[in-house]
């Protein structure tokens, strides 16, 4: 198949300002880019009229792991211009996965990725998890990052404590057994168990495996609030001391209380940068996150599994525990109740029918619907729904964002959790860059942009041939519309597709076109790194 987008502005990722011309498809791959391209002899000519032709937009942070074998079109991040994702996010996800423990994960797993019953979850190792995704097939090309929980509870269970030097080595021995099988890269997500029982020293011993195979360490903080400044300065240290290249996942500052401490952060990451330490991280722009109700829930109480919360959570005596911890705190520990408020936390999916009648409400409400004291209402949901439920909490201020994007360090994502009533972000974070960002507030400039969405991630990560409009890369191409892009999603009413992507090409094959969706069309591809 020979197709041919015409008539564009070409804006190619190197962020370079655009120019006019046409690209050129043969097989999957860039055949050529120039302004005096003849049709003659293609199958398939794209009229891209007022629009700008730019490279596939690459997700850093997604969840859909297991979304992906529901629903392989992935249509919520086709329509917003992706080709490829990094699954495998925050240190928790699919594989490795040893099978006796199987039950416990799936539920420790099911608030971020959700569940499914109708699954073969004896693949073991990442190796056959990617065999699975291939055989599944998916709309846009697919890359795993190794999670250190996963690695953890092969070599030590889900208990928490200090890992022996036995149990370290154990560790690293898988990492490295993973990364063979392809990953792109190592992740944790140290406020997620069994992640959060680590200390500096494991997770600095692990690193020096990534860091040897030349990947990122891809790293949900210890702290986002009131910590953080600490948490970076841990970070900070495992790069100094391993020599691997950081990448925080969706950088923000948790807490209008702590926004004084902004110019701090700031000044940490240009300490680490005169250091030469390489830092990264990726960024949604919303002013709200999204991720597990149960990281409410003290550390203490997520001790030995999922299995061992709930019998806490049935446990009045535990119950009165926690509720005193999320009250008065517990130092170093990331607090939502205290950052975001119970009247900022609001529930966006449940496994059960019985509990769908509080999707879109805050813990307050939540209360006064079943007629409980909130927190002991929420102890019930999620005893309820043995942890399986989602959240959106509202955390951060406007200027931070914007701050955020205009940093060298920055490149866009969505931390998409796809079920039940997800958070905007799903449907239109990139999209929600180039109108409001570019366009509408002008932070930074429209080739910058696609930079952020294209080449800087696929230089952080190491993909190879993808990232530029250049001759010999895959045709994984997203045209827009810069005058009317814009993300339709609220809170409210999330699951809206955003306005201006007309096209999108995977390896040459489009999975939208003309702003519809063509679910039929799977030529997506498991990428491992070489």
């Amino acid at each position: 198949m020979k197709r041919i987008i015409i008539n564009g502005v070409i804006i190619d990722g190197s962020g370079s300002e655009g120019f006019k011309g046409s690209v050129a498809i043969q097989d999957g791959v860039i055949s050529a880019i120039g302004n005096d391209i003849s049709t003659d002899g293609f199958d398939d000519v794209i009229d891209a009229q007022g629009m700008v032709i730019s490279p596939g937009f690459i997700d850093t942070h997604s969840h859909s792991d297991l979304e992906v074998f529901k629903h392989p079109h992935l249509t919520p991040k086709v329509m917003q211009g992706v080709t490829t994702e990094f699954l495998g996010q925050d240190g928790i996800a699919l594989a490795p996965l040893p099978i006796e423990y199987i039950s416990p994960w799936r539920k420790n797993l099911a608030g971020l990725d959700g569940d499914k019953d109708d699954f073969d979850w004896e693949f073991k190792t990442t190796a056959n998890y990617l065999k699975l995704l291939e055989k599944n097939g998916s709309a846009t090309n697919l890359c795993y990052l190794i999670p250190h929980g996963n690695v953890r509870m092969e070599a030590r269970g889900l208990d928490s404590g200090i890992a022996t030097e036995t149990e370290l080595k154990k560790m690293c021995q898988v990492l490295q057994r993973e990364l063979d099988a392809g990953g792109f890269g190592f992740s944790t997500g140290l406020i997620y168990m069994p992640c959060a029982y680590s200390d500096t020293r494991e997770v600095t011993e692990l690193c020096k495996v990534a860091a040897k195979n030349k990947v990122p360490f891809v790293i949900h903080q210890r702290s986002e609030a009131d910590s953080i400044l600490e948490s970076m300065e841990e970070v900070i240290s495992v790069g100094r001391d391993s020599g691997v290249n950081v990448h925080f996942s969706h950088f923000k500052l948790c807490g209008k209380n702590n926004a004084h401490l902004f110019d701090k952060v700031l000044a940490l990451l240009d300490k680490a940068k005169a250091e030469g330490i390489k830092v990264s991280f990726d960024q949604y722009p919303y002013v709200a996150g999204s991720t597990m109700l149960g990281v409410i829930l003290p550390p203490w109480v997520h001790s030995g599994g999922t299995d061992k919360l709930l019998e806490r959570l049935n446990s009045p005596e535990d119950r009165k525990k926690m509720t005193a911890d999320i009250w008065n705190g517990i130092q170093g520990w990331d607090n939502f109740v205290a950052f975001a408020g119970l009247d900022g936390i609001f529930v966006t999916d449940v496994k059960t029918e019985a509990n769908k009648d509080i999707l879109g409400k805050n813990l307050v409400e939540l209360g006064q619907i079943r007629g409980k004291e909130p927190l002991e209402a929420t102890y019930d949901l999620l005893y309820q729904e043995s942890n399986a439920v989602g959240m959106v909490d509202f955390y951060g201020l406007e200027e931070h964002v914007k701050a955020f994007i205009a940093r060298p360090e920055m490149n866009v994502c969505t931390d998409g959790l796809l079920g039940g009533k997800p958070h905007p972000r799903v449907y239109g974070a990139f999209a929600r860059v180039l109108g409001k960002y570019v366009r509408e507030e002008r932070v930074i400039s429209l080739h910058e942009a696609v930079r952020k969405m294209t080449s800087k991630p696929a230089e952080v990560f190491g993909l190879k041939n993808r990232g530029l409009l250049k001759v010999g890369y895959s045709a994984d191409i997203t045209v827009f519309d810069p005058a009317t892009i814009i993300d339709k999603g609220t809170y409210q009413e999330p699951r809206q597709y955003p306005l201006g992507i007309k096209h999108v090409l995977v390896n040459g094959t489009p999975v939208v076109r003309d702003s519809k969706p063509l679910t039929d069309q799977l030529p997506g591809k498991v990428l491992r790194r070489s």
